[in-house]
Parts: structure tokens; C-alpha cells; sequence
């Protein structure tokens, strides 16, 4: 388990630790306002998304990630990938390097004191001209890769991030300076302890870049039947080195990622276009309704009926920040 869980943290005495709890605080007052009620409300500024959640919630809620940077302004939540657990709170920060599918906890959050939190979904292309100038001598060795990395945001970080949202109100300033803070952001994260591993998004032959290739095409085509060598050989990767980096990147195999997708898709179908199980079930690819079921009760806790009128019956948004 990956822990950082400043909730509780107390008020720091030093000048810049009690300038970094002034920044969250503001941080969160933006937020707040910007997240009329629960759930996650992707705004004006592209790849841009603030959440608000008012309550514990007990159960995992399942839902797909992009590849995106997670800041936590208030109270702490767990995110869940693999076997991997990642949690954090205020003042901390989680990049997921590929899009992956995910199990999100609210841990730490009330009414008078709801979890707050921004998400800015991370651009490969963008990440790879910024790390041309950050680190212009080559990126130093990784030693080691994990699906997600979870580390305290300093005060320029927390700020940048301040003065995006601010840019929210004002059309021009959402237009034109948005992407110029967007871009400090990038630069002061891949400055950051997990850098280097930012910095691996954007570099077309590294490991992660070869890994989120092979998501791409799995996302674009989970109905298929899908062959592990053909995967590989499509990232131009032995078929034990593209597992082992999958594994790394991912912590699930390229058959749980593939399964993981349809079951997503089958619940979006059912949940959005009142799709029955049956036609869901044929439509992500499998071939088998009881299995479909089987597989669907595993992973989402009830079967396909029974899960969806409870998703019908309550006013959460599944888009969780």
C-alpha cells in the first residue's frame, strides 16, 4: 500500500509549510465553488475536472482513469489499482501514467468538511516538449515502475494549480492563460520527486509509452478476441518483456486490463442506453452470457440487474475526482 494521508497533518510553523496550507485552503474554497454538489464536474479549461464528495463512501466505486495528475486540497481518498493501493489527502498529489481502470474510496470526508480535489487529465505530446527543456541531458535511470506514484505537492505546485481554477470565471483567461499554467504545472511535477516517471509518458520508446500503446489499442478494441504475441509484437516487445512492463505499469495483466475494460463498457451501455445484459454482454465481446454474469458479480459486487438499479437509484456520478 502507498500511503501519503495529510488530512490530520497539523498547521506547520515554518514559513513555507504554513504558506502551503494557506494555498490548499484557497485551493479548496475554488474548489468548492466550482463543485455545485457531489460528484465531478469536468470544466471549461480542456483535460480539467474538480470533485466534491461530502460523505464516506464504504464500497469501492469502479470507474476508468486517463493517464492524469490527482491533487487532493482536502480530506484523502484511496484509489485502487491492481493489487496496488494508493491513498493521499491534502496537500498530496497521485499520477497515474496510463489510462487505467480503477477502484476509488472516499476516506476522510463530512459534510462541513468534504473531500476536495482536481484532476488534470496529462497530454503525452505536451509532457514530451516540456521534458526536452527539464531534463536536457537525458533522463536519469528507472529503477523501478509502478501503476501509479502518490508524493507531498509543494507550495509552486499547489499554486500553479490555485491560479488555474482561478482562471475558470473569465473565457479569455480560461483560453489564453490556462494552457501557460498548465504547462508551469507539468514542469514543476516532472521537477518533482516522480518526475523521472512523468517524464516516461512523454518519450515515445520508454517502457510506459510502449505499455500505454498497447492500452491504446486495447481500449479502441476490448471486443476483439486479443492474443498477448500479437500485443507485443504490435509495441515491438518480446512477449516476456511487454508482461513484465504491463505488470509494472498497470499492476494487472493485458488479459485482467481487457476484462476490466469490457466490464466497464457493459455497465456505461446498460447504465446510459438502458442496454439489456444480454445485448451488453455481446456487444464487449464475450460469448458466454453466464460468464458475462459471473465476471460481472466478481468484479462489480452484485449482478448485472441488481447493479444497475442501484446505480439508477442513486444521484452519484460515476466520473469519480
Amino acid at each position: 500500500m502507498r500511503m501519503l494521508d495529510n488530512h490530520a497533518a497539523p498547521l506547520a510553523s515554518g514559513s513555507a509549510e504554513g504558506g502551503l496550507e494557506a494555498e490548499a485552503a484557497q485551493l479548496a474554497r475554488l474548489i468548492y465553488t466550482h463543485a455545485p454538489h457531489d460528484g465531478s464536474f469536468s470544466q471549461r479549461i480542456p483535460s480539467l475536472h474538480v470533485g466534491r464528495f461530502s460523505r464516506i463512501n464504504t464500497d469501492y466505486v469502479k470507474t476508468l482513469y486517463l493517464s492524469s495528475l490527482l491533487i487532493a486540497a482536502q480530506g484523502a481518498k484511496a484509489v485502487t489499482m491492481g493489487q496496488e493501493v494508493y491513498q493521499f489527502g491534502r496537500s498530496s498529489m497521485l499520477v497515474l501514467p496510463v489510462a487505467l481502470p480503477v477502484a476509488i474510496q472516499i476516506t476522510h470526508a463530512s459534510p462541513s468538511e468534504p473531500f476536495l480535489g482536481v484532476r488534470l487529465d496529462l497530454d503525452p505530446q505536451r509532457i514530451a516538449e516540456l521534458v526536452l527543456k527539464v531534463y536536457p541531458k537525458g533522463l536519469p535511470p528507472v529503477r523501478q515502475r509502478s501503476a501509479g506514484y502518490v508524493t507531498n505537492a509543494d507550495l509552486g505546485i499547489v499554486n500553479a494549480v490555485r491560479r488555474l481554477v482561478e482562471c475558470l470565471p473569465n473565457p479569455g483567461d480560461a483560453e489564453l492563460l490556462a494552457p501557460l499554467v498548465v504547462d508551469e504545472i507539468l514542469i514543476r511535477v516532472l521537477r518533482s520527486p516522480i518526475g523521472v516517471h512523468v517524464a516516461e509518458i512523454g518519450f515515445a520508446d520508454s517502457g510506459v509509452q510502449r505499455v500505454a500503446k498497447a492500452i491504446a489499442w486495447l481500449r479502441a478494441n476490448f471486443s476483439h478476441q486479443m492474443k498477448v504475441a500479437d500485443l507485443a509484437e504490435l509495441v515491438h516487445m518480446s512477449v516476456s518483456s511487454f508482461h513484465e512492463h504491463f505488470k509494472a505499469v498497470t499492476s494487472m495483466s493485458p488479459l485482467q486490463y481487457q476484462k476490466a475494460l469490457r466490464l466497464h463498457e457493459a455497465r456505461r451501455l446498460m447504465v446510459s442506453s438502458s442496454m439489456d445484459a444480454s445485448t451488453a454482454c455481446q456487444q464487449v465481446g464475450y460469448v458466454s452470457t453466464s460468464q458475462f454474469s459471473r465476471d460481472y458479480s466478481r468484479f462489480f459486487g452484485s449482478p448485472p440487474s441488481r447493479d444497475i438499479v442501484r446505480w439508477h437509484q442513486q444521484t452519484q456520478i460515476l466520473d469519480y475526482i
